[in-house]
């Protein structure tokens, strides 16, 4: 082995004609010339392992302190308990008293630096007895490390040091198969970046760079693991959350991403303001295999991003026909204008303390010829999305201006600009255009304006608040608290009123909410800086009495009045002096969602078709049985494996009112879902009817499983007893 290793320092090759035999003086001197270079070691034991000769540089190594000599070859590497392959196979080739070769093991020197070893070794026999091992070691560090670093950045992203594509594919494809194999969940989270070109395009790439590096420590905070979240390619990230469906938790760290992300940032001095739009899909619920699974994450990543960004979105089997019918939507909104098919309804805003009608509120409405009456919720993102805001936003501006002058008393209108009017050079002379055709006095048009205008900070922002005070107009602060708010805007916009969205007013009623807390503190805020301030949707007593003792100005909500046309609304001037009387529900109710939708209950071993008429986070009222007694338990099947176990506590005639036992959570979309979904396994268990694979998801089954009379009831016995699937249904929700 000498004799090799000797060759092989001074380039001989085994072809070559042999040497002529050496001297053991001779082969020890080339030895050590070997060790001296520092190309490998040589070392020795005794038949019980312990060391009798040690290359000094190796000795320096694995000895720092004391001598080797003498100690258990063995024990100068590391056992931690997870051992690599050399780890356990050194001991076992020791054991074995036999020929080696390049096992790979690690030391720890003093200072915690770890070395990596390439061990090989022979056993010395004397007169036919075990007399130990004499062997060759290398240090491999330097190598080894070369090699991971390697490894490392085949599997990261160099930028972030996030996981990338390549190994999150791997990661999931891995989880999906355990998780098939459990019958365990895994869900996903693909995460887009608002408004970063901006960024890109306006501080350059290095700026970029910096910023996407600030987004991933962000993302890793949020999630709470680095080895989860991963950079896919330029600004998209993608999140895998192994043995999680509830979609409660679900919603609440998809939310705080978005949060986290859209907090500003710092980036060479300059400020930077981005947001997120999150897509969710749950396996094996949303696709059984990674790919089916990232497609309906991408597609509930669009249905976020189409819906307004800035918010997250669950796969449900229904994103295909939706994404269709948007497009339908949009191009009829391209000819409402032509067709005259928008107006604009006005909701009073009323000061609180003599309950007055002191403004109102222009909305646009679209009365869709073939869908009837259009939320602003659907048709205001489209419009922003497809640039069709601006023509839209003038005409509103302009009518708005041209039906108050004609009220009597002197009425102000406020009117919602987008943050892409506001952005046009041209606003300010499109404001003094409006009123100059109209004749409306300036002091007589708020424009409320949200905080997202800030994004785009610069002289040309200040130039137009600048311009549009010139005019006379009074600024509203629009939504203030739940985008990107800074104190910094209040000092530098010349806003006239703050607006408390809605989202502070509901729930600040209830037991532990810090709502309350932070209306008081705007107000205060607004009072110290001599604005006004407006609570927007006060509908029950509860809340109305709230925003009175808390100083609020003027409230604004059904509790007053929803939106009327303005034929209905000039009638009710009454000469210009108006006063409503508060009317609503003494307390806070859930939001309930009207409906017309066909689902099933179950209950005992039948299933029946009935309608769901509306729909809350803590219950809903269906109609198609007679008479249910009061206390009755159902299961109601509300469609792509949603199971929800609930009390009848109203019943009348064909109409009954339901309790949920566990409460429905927020779909991203304005909508509700469960927490939990039945797997397919036990869907198939249950005999409920799955759609295919490929992940169109679970189609609901009342309609194929029954049709015809809704007093009918089917015989289920694949359900056995209703108490069997209620527990689980139990299980299925945790």
């Amino acid at each position: 082995m000498v004799l090799r290793k000797a060759r092989e320092v001074f380039g001989r090759g085994a072809a070559e004609a042999p040497l002529p035999r050496t001297s053991e003086s001779e082969a020890a001197a080339l030895c050590h010339t070997y060790e001296d270079l520092g190309l490998g070691f040589f070392w020795s034991t005794d038949a019980e392992g312990r060391v009798t000769y040690l290359s000094p540089g190796a000795h320096a190594l694995l000895a720092e302190q004391g001598s080797a000599l003498n100690q258990v070859f063995l024990e100068l590497f590391m056992k931690t308990g997870s051992e690599s392959e050399g780890e356990r196979t050194l001991p076992f080739a020791f054991a074995r008293k036999g020929r080696f070769e390049k096992i790979t093991v690690r030391s720890e020197r003093a200072d915690g630096e770890t070395l990596w070893w390439s061990i090989s070794g022979e056993p010395v026999m004397v007169r036919g007895e075990f007399a130990g091992f004499r062997g060759h070691c290398e240090d491999i560090t330097g190598e080894r490390r070369s090699a991971e670093e390697s490894s490392h950045m085949a599997m990261h992203d160099a930028l972030t040091g996030l996981l990338n594509r390549r190994r999150m594919s791997q990661l999931l494809e891995r989880t999906l198969t355990v998780s098939s194999q459990q019958n365990s969940p895994c869900a996903i989270m693909l995460i887009d970046l608002d408004r970063f070109k901006q960024v890109n395009d306006t501080l350059g790439h290095a700026a970029g760079d910096a910023l996407l590096k600030q987004v991933a420590a962000r993302l890793v905070r949020v999630v709470g693991d680095k080895e989860k979240v991963s950079r896919l390619g330029g600004d998209e990230f993608q999140v895998i959350m192994p043995g999680t469906d509830d979609r409660g938790v679900l919603g609440d760290i998809a939310t705080s991403i978005i949060t986290s992300i859209s907090q500003p940032y710092t980036i060479d001095g300059s400020r930077c303001l981005i947001g997120a739009s999150v897509g969710v899909a749950v396996s094996p619920f949303d696709g059984d295999d990674s790919d089916s699974l990232v497609r309906n994450a991408d597609l509930a990543l669009y249905a976020a991003k189409g819906g307004g960004r800035g918010r997250f979105r669950f796969f449900s089997a229904d994103l295909l026909k939706a994404a269709a019918d948007r497009r339908l939507l949009e191009e009829d909104l391209h000819d409402a204008l032509q067709r005259n098919e928008l107006q604009i309804h006005y909701q009073p805003v009323v000061r609180a303390m003599d309950n007055h009608v002191v403004g109102v509120e222009a909305l646009v409405r679209w009365n869709h010829p073939e869908h009837g009456s259009v939320s602003p919720a659907r048709f205001i993102p489209i419009a922003e999305e497809s640039n069709l805001i601006k023509g839209i936003g003038e005409w509103v501006l302009r009518r708005a201006c041209t039906e108050a002058a004609a009220w009597p008393g002197g009425l102000r209108v406020a009117v919602n600009v987008s943050p892409v009017q506001f952005a046009d050079d041209g606003f300010p002379a499109l404001v003094a255009s409006a009123l100059a055709n109209s004749g409306l006095d300036p002091e007589l048009l708020e424009l409320e304006i949200t905080e997202s205008v800030f994004l785009q900070e610069g002289g040309a922002t200040n130039d137009r608040f600048k311009a549009l005070k010139g005019l006379g107009v009074r600024l509203a602060l629009d939504d203030f608290g739940t985008g990107y708010s800074s104190l910094g805007y209040l000092k530098s916009a010349p806003f006239d009123k703050i607006k408390i969205d809605q989202s502070f007013v509901r729930g600040a009623t209830e037991a532990g909410s810090r709502n309350r807390a932070i209306i008081a503190a705007i107000v205060a805020l607004a009072q110290a800086l001599e604005m006004d301030t407006t609570a927007e949707g006060v509908e029950s007593f509860d809340q109305f009495d709230l925003m009175k003792s808390l100083n609020v100005t003027l409230v604004q909500g059904y509790i007053y009045s929803q939106p009327i046309p303005n034929d209905e609304f000039v009638q009710k001037l009454n000469d210009g002096d108006w006063t409503i009387e508060p009317m609503g529900p003494a307390f806070q109710r859930h939001d309930r969602q009207a409906m017309f939708r066909r689902v099933g209950v179950i209950h005992d071993n039948h299933y029946y078709p009935v309608v769901l008429r509306n729909l809350s986070v803590s219950g809903a009222l269906i109609e198609g049985l007679v008479d249910v007694p009061l206390g009755t338990e159902f299961v109601v099947d509300l469609g792509e494996g949603q199971l929800a176990v609930a009390r009848v506590r109203r019943s009348r005639k064909r109409q009954q009112g339901l309790e949920f036992e566990h409460a429905l959570v927020p779909d991203g979309n304005g909508g509700l879902c469960t927490r939990h979904r039945a797997s397919p396994y036990q869907l198939a268990a249950a005999g409920l009817p799955q759609s295919p694979k490929g992940g169109d998801g679970f189609q609901p089954v009342g309609p194929h499983l029954i049709g015809g009379n809704d007093d009918r009831k089917a015989s289920m016995p694949a359900f056995a007893m209703a108490s069997d699937w209620k527990g689980a249904v139990l299980r299925t929700e945790g």
